[in-house]
C-alpha cells in the first residue's frame, strides 16, 4: 500500500486551490491537511505540520515560491517534497525542472496529477530526499544570486530563464539572522581553521564552509585562488609583487597584502597580466 501523503496546497489564487484540492481529493494516498494562501502561512504550516508534500505556486505576494523554499532552509525546518504549481509556459519553466520534484502546469488535469503522484511514491521509495533538498538550496542558491523579481518578470513574458551558475550574493549565517553578502563586494577569504573569513571594505564574515566549496560557489572570472588557504577577488588586485627572497605577494586597492604560494603563482601571474 503507498504512504498516505499528508500534503498542503499553496496558491494566492482561491480557484486554483480548489482546483487543485478537487483533484487531489481523488486520490486515497493524499491527506491535505492545509490551504495557505500566502507563503508565510506555507512556513508555519511545514513548522506545525510537517508535511510530506507541498504544491507550491511560484508567483504569489508578500513570500513567492522561491522565498518559501528559502525560508524553510533558512529556519533549518523540515523540507517536505516541493511540486511546482504555475501558470507560466512549459519552455520558460524548464529552467527549472532539474530543482523540483516535478512542476504542473495550470490548470492541472488528472492525469497530470497522477503522473506527479507516481513521482512523489518513487522519489520516497528510491530514498533521495537529500539530493532533493540540495536541489532546492542549488534553487535557492541560483534565484538568490539572480534577481528573484526579473526572473519572475521573464517567467511571466514567457521568456527563457537562463540560471546562472554562480551567485551573486552569498547568505552567511550569523546567530539568528542571515547576511546576504553581494558577492561583487568580497575582497579577499581566508582560512581560519575549520572557517572561511570573508572580507569586505566594511566587515569580516565568518563561514563554516571548505575552501572547495567557496570556489565551486564563486565565478572563476571574478575569483583567484592565491594560497590554499586564501581566494582574492580579481577587482581588487593592484599589483603583483616580488621579494629577492623569491617570494609572491597580492597588494589590494586597501593596501592589504597577500601571499601568493608557488605552486599559484604562474596562474596569479597570468591573471593579473590579462
Amino acid at each position: 500500500m503507498s504512504k498516505i501523503l499528508s500534503t498542503i496546497i499553496v496558491d494566492d489564487e482561491p480557484l486554483a486551490r480548489k482546483g487543485l484540492v478537487v483533484r487531489l481529493q481523488e486520490h486515497n494516498d493524499v491527506n491535505i491537511i492545509m490551504e495557505c494562501k500566502n507563503g508565510r502561512e506555507a512556513v508555519e504550516a511545514i513548522r506545525a505540520h510537517q508535511p510530506d508534500l507541498m504544491f507550491l505556486d511560484i508567483q504569489m505576494p508578500v513570500l513567492n515560491g522561491f522565498q518559501v523554499i528559502q525560508s524553510v532552509i533558512e529556519q533549518g525546518l523540515v523540507m517536505p517534497m516541493v511540486v511546482f504549481v504555475t501558470a507560466f509556459d512549459q519552455y520558460a519553466i524548464k529552467a527549472f525542472e532539474v530543482h523540483a520534484l516535478d512542476y504542473i502546469l495550470k490548470p492541472a488535469d488528472q492525469e497530470r496529477i497522477a503522473i506527479t503522484l507516481e513521482k512523489v511514491h518513487q522519489h520516497i521509495q528510491s530514498e533521495n530526499n537529500a539530493l532533493h533538498k540540495s536541489q532546492l538550496v542549488k534553487l535557492v542558491s541560483d534565484v538568490t544570486g539572480n534577481d528573484c523579481e526579473k526572473i519572475l518578470e521573464e517567467l511571466a513574458n514567457n521568456k527563457p530563464v537562463s540560471l546562472s551558475t554562480y551567485a551573486e550574493i552569498l547568505p552567511i549565517k550569523d546567530g539568528g539572522a542571515v547576511n546576504r553578502v553581494p558577492v561583487k563586494d568580497i575582497l579577499w577569504i581566508d582560512a581560519a581553521g575549520d572557517y572561511m573569513c570573508v572580507h569586505t571594505e566594511k566587515n569580516t564574515h565568518i563561514l563554516r564552509q571548505t575552501m572547495k566549496q567557496l570556489e565551486e560557489f564563486l565565478d572563476p572570472k571574478l575569483f583567484l585562488r592565491s594560497h590554499r588557504s586564501t581566494i582574492v577577488n580579481i577587482n581588487y588586485i593592484d599589483k603583483f609583487c616580488s621579494q629577492l627572497n623569491g617570494e609572491y605577494f597580492l597588494v589590494l586597492a586597501n593596501g592589504k597584502e597577500l601571499k601568493v604560494s608557488r605552486s599559484y603563482k604562474e596562474r596569479v601571474k597570468q591573471a593579473v597580466i590579462s
